[in-house]
């Protein structure tokens, strides 16, 4: 019995070492390496969107733990995000929302398949309902049908719409909704028509 278990620790050790070489960080490693030997620059979609800022990381690693975002932390990340929108310089903060709702049903842009030149979509209709004439619209979002009609349009709500669109993460953290502003998705220009779309009570959205 005594010689078996000799035999047995030198085993055990080496087991017990390989699996401290294997520990979580090593995973995230071995995934992140996974990812870039996977995917390729090709056209307008390159590489270095697989780099993740501070806040997706926090996020990604909170996904991936099961743990949420501590309340401080989300708070920071938040505030951080907050300070990155920009405001139209001129303090005009709405379009043509004909336009706007062009942009909303548009899906296009920012793929590989794309030219350099094409002008992006928001594709808000993949997440969001915004009129009741559209008979497929996605559920990922809330409903954002009579969204001027119900909330006004004081100073509070239109700067908190223009920030929700162009950066979202300033608002939750670890939303799935894309920064279009911070990320350059879509233009101050088109913004604003999408703003227009939002809040102005001749369009679809509000009636």
């Amino acid at each position: 019995m005594k010689k078996s278990t000799y035999i047995l620790l030198p085993v055990a050790a080496v087991f017990l070492a390989g699996c401290a070489s294997m520990m979580p960080t090593d995973y995230k490693k071995m995934t992140k390496d996974m990812l870039f030997s996977s995917f390729q620059t090709k056209g307008i979609a390159t590489i270095d969107r697989l780099n993740q800022d501070e806040i997706q990381a926090a996020c990604s690693e909170a996904e991936l733990t099961g743990k949420d975002l501590s309340e401080a932390t989300r708070k920071r990340l938040e505030e951080q995000e907050l300070a990155k929108v920009k405001y139209p310089a001129n303090g005009q903060y709405f379009g043509d929302w004909a336009k706007g709702e062009k942009i909303a049903q548009n899906g296009r842009g920012m793929a590989w398949s794309n030219k350099a030149d094409t002008v992006n979509g928001g594709n808000c209709y993949a997440c969001h309902q915004l009129s009741k004439k559209e008979i497929s619209y996605g559920t990922l979002g809330p409903s954002l049908y009579h969204y001027g009609k119900l909330r006004g349009d004081s100073e509070a709500i239109v700067k908190y719409t223009w920030g929700k669109l162009y950066n979202a993460k300033a608002y939750n953290a670890c939303t799935n909704m894309p920064r279009f502003g911070h990320l350059k998705g879509l233009t101050e220009s088109q913004l604003k028509d999408v703003m227009a779309l939002l809040m102005d009570p001749k369009s679809p959205v509000n009636n």
